[in-house]
C-alpha cells in the first residue's frame, strides 16, 4: 500500500541459465552468480571443473540494465549500482527481483538437497543480499523469503543494505537465530582495485555484528579482482565440510 505514486514497477528480464549437473550423488544445489557485465556461461565452465561431484550448480544470467557505474550503459547487472560505498543508496527493488529469481531457481530442488548461494564480485554482494534475506525471513519489499540456505560464498564482493542490519535481526529471536545457524566463506585480494579488500572487511564486520556468527573472512595476499585456484580450492574444501558432503575427491 502507499505506492501508489509509482507509475510503474521496472520488470526484469534475466538472461540464459546454465546448470552443472552432479557427476555423483547429488547432495547439494548452489546457484552460482556473475560479475557485473559477464553472463553464467562462462562461471558454469569452471564450476564444471571443480572437484565437487555432489553439487549440482546454477548459472543464471543477470538481466541487461543500465548501469549508474557505467554512466548508465547498458550491460547485464544483479542491480543498479553507483558509486561502492557503503552510505550509496541501495536498489532495493533491482535487489529483491534478483534475490526472488534465485529463490525461484532453488525452489524446485528436492527435499533432501541443501542449497546454497554464491557469487563473485556483484553476483557475491546479491548473495550476501540473499542470505540476509533469508536471515530476516522477507525481503526488501516485506515478501517473505521462501528457501531455507544452508551456505553462502561470495568472493570478491561486498554486503548490500548493511546499515540498519543489526538492528533488524536483533528484534527478531528467529532471524537471530538464522542469521547464527547459516554458514558463510567471504573471500577477497588483498590487491583487488574494482572491490577493494577494506569492502569485504567491512562487509564481514557488519555481518558479524549482526549476528552472523558462523562467517569465515580469508584474504589473499597480491591477488586483484579475479579468483585464483588457491582460492577456489578453499571454496571446495568449505563447501565440502559445511555441506557434508560424501566423496570430496574424484579418484
Amino acid at each position: 500500500m502507499g505506492s501508489g505514486s509509482r507509475t510503474a514497477r521496472r520488470t526484469f528480464e534475466f538472461g540464459r541459465t546454465h546448470v552443472v549437473r552432479p557427476k555423483g550423488k547429488h547432495q547439494a544445489t548452489i546457484v552460482w552468480l556473475h560479475g557485473l557485465g559477464d553472463n553464467g556461461s562462462s562461471w558454469s565452465q569452471l564450476l564444471e571443473s571443480l572437484p565437487l561431484p555432489n553439487i549440482k550448480w546454477i548459472c543464471p544470467t543477470a538481466p541487461t540494465r543500465p548501469v549508474a557505474i557505467l554512466g548508465g550503459f547498458p550491460c547485464t547487472a544483479w542491480f543498479d549500482v553507483g558509486e561502492l560505498s557503503e552510505d550509496g543508496p541501495d536498489d532495493w527493488e533491482g535487489l529483491d527481483a534478483s534475490a526472488a529469481h534465485i529463490a525461484n531457481l532453488l525452489s524446485t530442488e528436492p527435499s533432501d538437497v541443501k542449497v546454497g548461494v554464491g557469487g563473485f564480485s556483484m553476483g557475491a554482494a546479491m548473495a550476501l543480499y540473499s542470505a540476509t534475506s533469508f536471515a530476516l525471513g522477507r525481503y526488501g519489499n516485506g515478501n517473505p523469503y521462501p528457501i531455507n540456505l544452508r551456505a553462502v560464498v561470495g568472493v570478491s564482493g561486498w554486503l548490500p543494505g548493511s546499515r540498519g542490519l543489526r538492528n533488524k535481526i536483533e528484534v527478531s529471536h528467529e532471524a537471530a537465530r538464522r542469521a547464527a545457524s547459516l554458514p558463510i566463506l567471504l573471500s577477497h585480494g588483498t590487491c583487488d582495485d574494482v572491490v577493494p579488500c577494506k569492502y569485504g572487511e567491512n562487509s564481514a564486520h557488519s555481518l558479524s555484528v549482526a549476528g552472523f556468527r558462523y562467517l569465515t573472512f580469508k584474504t589473499y595476499e597480491g591477488i586483484g579482482h579475479y579468483t585464483v585456484p588457491k582460492e577456489m580450492d578453499e571454496v571446495c574444501n568449505w563447501l565440502t565440510a559445511r555441506l557434508g558432503l560424501e566423496g570430496s575427491r574424484l579418484m
